[in-house]
């Protein structure tokens, strides 16, 4: 199957490199040259303007964008949409908001363009290991597309699914990062709570891989753990500072709408906020709250 890729960073690439490896025919775009050369050495055709990777492709188009949410991806689908024609489909691979992606797969068939909403998971593992696909939109567009997400996939029958209408992909795929968010931080908790423990003097790397057969707990996000420990025990050369990209921040926004109590997940998100702050307010001012109602000593310094 013939389809475009719009976006060449470090995932894009790797699932074009997965495309061209299952037999598709792939043309790609970045504003980046080098990343254009590089794939078309691979076997991608390369084009040197939405405009042109459009030309390229044969009727109806394919084009997958794989940008980051919000602007660049408005942006990007927006360029797409005035160059494709009736029948044409666009794929967002990104991290989109699902209520953007139901305002343009709204927007986009009006013009007789499909538009389908792709939560993608795998990260830098994915070009060997294979995508967890999450899609979103019309059901008879996936089933003609399914080989291109079969290809990307853990295999041909696990790994993806349509999950619903536009929109879906992209909300299944912000829950699945707000679960990511706690899991993450139960395992940083536990670790902690362990290394703390300095009279026992445990090995958090030997007991992460102990942990990674038959335990209830065992889970690729462990595995990935467990390497790091092994590599650097005590995490020397890492600061404590945790960003985000916005999709736990959006399953919050969700759950307080919905009325659904979500609190390990809201957890999780409070705590990569406080971890960007290296003398927080509120703790210097509990400090001298306790200084003032009980005479406690309170470490004094710029803060």
């Amino acid at each position: 199957m013939e389809l475009g890729m719009i976006g060449l960073g470090r995932m894009g690439s790797n699932m074009t490199l997965r495309l061209l490896r299952g037999g598709h025919e792939v043309v790609v775009y970045d504003p980046i040259e080098e990343s254009v050369k590089y794939l078309a050495k691979e076997g991608a055709s390369g084009a040197g303007s939405v405009a042109e990777l459009v030309g390229k492709l044969s009727a109806p188009r394919v084009v997958w964008v794989m940008v980051p949410a919000g602007e660049a991806a408005e942006n990007a689908i927006n360029t797409l949409a005035a160059e494709l024609t009736a029948g044409d489909t666009i794929i967002d691979g990104g991290n989109s908001n699902y209520k953007d992606s139901m305002r343009r797969g709204t927007a986009v068939a009006e013009r007789g363009i499909h538009f389908l909403d792709v939560g993608t998971s795998g990260g830098i593992w994915g070009l060997e290991g294979g995508y967890c696909l999450m899609v979103g939109g019309d059901s008879g567009v996936y089933q003609r597309l399914e080989p291109i997400f079969q290809t990307l996939a853990p295999s041909p029958q696990d790994g993806y699914g349509h999950v619903g209408p536009s929109g879906a992909g992209h909300f299944v795929k912000m829950v699945h990062n707000g679960v990511e968010y706690a899991l993450m931080e139960a395992y940083a908790e536990g670790l902690e709570l362990m290394r703390a423990k300095q009279d026992f003097s445990l090995n958090l790397a030997q007991i992460s891989q102990i942990w990674r057969y038959g335990s209830v707990v065992r889970s690729w996000l462990l595995d990935l753990t467990s390497a790091i420990l092994q590599e650097d025990p005590d995490l020397h050369n890492i600061q404590a500072y945790v960003e985000d990209t916005g999709e736990g921040r959006w399953t919050v926004e969700e759950a307080v709408n919905l009325g659904v109590p979500i609190p390990a997940i809201i957890d999780s998100v409070q705590v990569r906020f406080r971890s960007r702050q290296e003398s927080p307010f509120s703790g210097r001012l509990m400090a001298a709250m306790r200084k003032e109602f009980g005479g406690h000593a309170v470490r004094t310094g710029e803060g």
